[in-house]
């Protein structure tokens, strides 16, 4: 693993709020929640790579510059998965298993950027399946990968039934030191607004960890883009059974639409199934 080097500037800042218990707190909740709480949580077993995470996380969540900072906090703890998971390239720190500490950093990273990390590669395989055409996000959560998309050149409207910065939502509360939405985010009026308009049927459907637990938003939703005149859709979850999208959801896919690509290069948390896959309707 290569050494993080702060500047000098930078870590005289660092320095000077961990010095303030009370500024940190104040400025920067999530950050010492989780410095206060993971050093007593079992680690990787490698003092040296709990530590090298714990600066990422330190710098990237309290301001530190980035145009990705989910991928630069996570990036050097990217490894090949055991056999069982296909040695598929997943955040594990070295471990199969993971760890505790690197659990409770996941869900404090969910809540402030998005349920699904962001690698390049991806990013790159999402624009090269678009060749040009528009992206229509459902269930956009904060727009983190909306915002990154559009740095690919994608032209994207991103929409949530509870846009994070106008309406209360308990997977992305609002939280001192951190961004409401990366993207602007529209809610379902302007989405119904954009498919009586006839941009919907001319983009791209792009659904990243939709609802699950008997939530049909996404049966609903791809259907609604079928009728629409729609043809492609790009999924990023858990399959039947796991924690995105419902039953019918997947049935509706098997039966009208079939699986063009799927992204060899997707980057997962050690203890997740998702994966980034490319849907043509059937015809």
């Amino acid at each position: 693993m290569t050494g993080f080097v702060l500047s000098p500037d930078r870590r005289e800042e660092l320095v000077a709020l961990l010095g303030d218990e009370q500024r940190l707190r104040a400025e920067y909740p999530k950050v010492a929640d989780y410095l206060e709480t993971a050093p007593g949580l079992p680690g990787t077993g490698d003092d040296d790579v709990d530590r090298a995470f714990d600066l990422r996380f330190l710098h990237y969540m309290t301001g530190g510059e980035s145009t990705n900072p989910y991928w630069d906090i996570v990036a050097p703890f990217v490894s090949s998965g055991p056999a069982e998971r296909n040695n598929r390239r997943e955040v594990n720190g070295g471990r199969p298993k993971g760890s505790a500490r690197f659990a409770y950093a996941q869900t404090a990273l969910q809540a402030t950027y998005a349920y699904a990390i962001p690698s390049p590669e991806t990013l790159s395989w999402i624009a090269g399946v678009c060749e040009g055409q528009g992206l229509l996000e459902n269930a956009a959560g904060r727009g983190y990968w909306a915002n990154l998309l559009s740095q690919q050149g994608l032209d994207v409207l991103a929409f949530d039934s509870e846009p994070p910065d106008s309406t209360e939502n308990i997977s992305f509360p609002l939280t001192a030191g951190e961004r409401a939405v990366w993207h602007p985010v529209g809610g379902l009026e302007e989405l119904t607004a954009a498919r009586n308009s006839g941009e919907e049927s001319h983009r791209v459907l792009f659904m990243c960890w939709p609802p699950g637990w008997g939530d049909p938003m996404a049966v609903n939703a791809l259907t609604q883009f079928a009728e629409s005149g729609g043809e492609q859709l790009i999924y990023i979850g858990e399959p039947k059974g796991g924690k995105t999208a419902t039953d019918e959801f997947f049935e509706l896919l098997a039966a009208e639409w079939v699986l063009n690509s799927q992204d060899a290069a997707f980057v997962s948390w050690w203890n997740l199934q998702d994966q980034a896959q490319h849907w043509v309707r059937r015809r």
